[in-house]
Parts: structure tokens; sequence; C-alpha cells
């Protein structure tokens, strides 16, 4: 057999045809294999660079919740010692003694203005007093005897020439 009979042979024909086409496929394999090893590669690369990111937006929340919660518990315990103060305050026992004051020391005032001596006068002056304290104490008059100084008091309403008048040297103020 010679060489031209062998190239001529169908087997020849099929077996070149069969390697050219395990070729085409072996690149093809070959070349897809490669691109999808570059493709995970930068798979795992973004996949990294997310959980990266993730990580990083996970402790920026854990940060801000921790000290909202440190936040929130200072507050609760302000809100509780604010709380413990105004019920001590408010149960002061001098509170009352002090209105009770107040509202008599108004009232001496306005009896100094209307009639000394009469009782009947003292009882209405001491009713009048204890209407302005309550009112004092809870609205517009109580805002404004704190913007001006001694505006809720009858006697300091009075005009300085009355005042003086009215008090004498020997009356205990």
């Amino acid at each position: 057999m010679t060489l031209q009979d062998i190239l001529n042979s169908p087997f020849t024909w099929g077996l070149a045809l069969g390697l050219l086409v395990a070729g085409f496929t072996l690149k093809n394999a070959i070349a897809t294999k490669l691109r999808l090893k570059r493709e995970i590669r930068r798979i795992e690369g973004e996949m990294r660079d997310m959980q990266s990111h993730l990580n990083t937006q996970m402790k920026i929340t854990a940060t801000g919740n921790e000290a909202l919660t440190k936040q929130i518990d200072e507050f609760r315990t302000h809100n509780e010692n604010l709380r413990v103060n105004l019920a001590a305050l408010q149960n002061k026992p001098d509170k009352a003694e002090q209105r009770q004051f107040r509202i008599q020391e108004m009232a001496i005032s306005a009896m100094r203005e209307q009639a000394p001596g009469f009782a009947g006068a003292w009882e209405k002056a001491v009713r009048q007093a204890e209407a302005e304290m309550d009112s004092a104490e809870s609205g517009f008059t109580k805002l404004m005897r704190k913007v001006v100084p001694g505006l809720g008091h009858s006697a300091a309403r009075q005009p300085a020439s009355e005042a003086h008048s009215i008090e004498s040297p020997s009356e205990p103020v």
C-alpha cells in the first residue's frame, strides 16, 4: 500500500474528518473552560466585595443600634431620676405651708387696702388671695409672674406711693 492508497481510503478520510471535528470540539471546550474560569474569578471577586460591603454595613448598623440602645438607657435612667425628683419635690411638707404663707401675705395686703380691723373683710381678702393663687398656679398669671416678677401679688400692683402710705412703721410686714 502506497501513501496514495492510504490517503484515498475512506477510513483515512473518516479518521481525518473525525479528528478535525474532535479538534474543534476540544478547542471550543478549552475556550469555554477558560471563559468560565475568568467568569468564576470575577464573580468570586464580586462576592468578596459584596461580603466586605455587607460586613461593613452590619458593623455600622450594629454600632448605631448600640449607640441608640445606650442613649435610650440613659434617657430611661434620666427620666426615672426626674420622676423621683418630681415626686420628692411635690411631697415636700413645707410646699403647702409656703402656699398658705403667700395666700396670707396677699390677704394682709388686700386688708390694708380695703378695711383694716374687720373680720369679714379679712375672710373676703383670704378668699380673693386663694382665688388669685389658684389662677397664678395654673395659667397665664404664673407665666406673667415669671416674666415680670411681683406681678401676681396685689401689693406689688399698687403704686409705690400708695404702698408706703398704707403701711405704718409699727405694723409687722
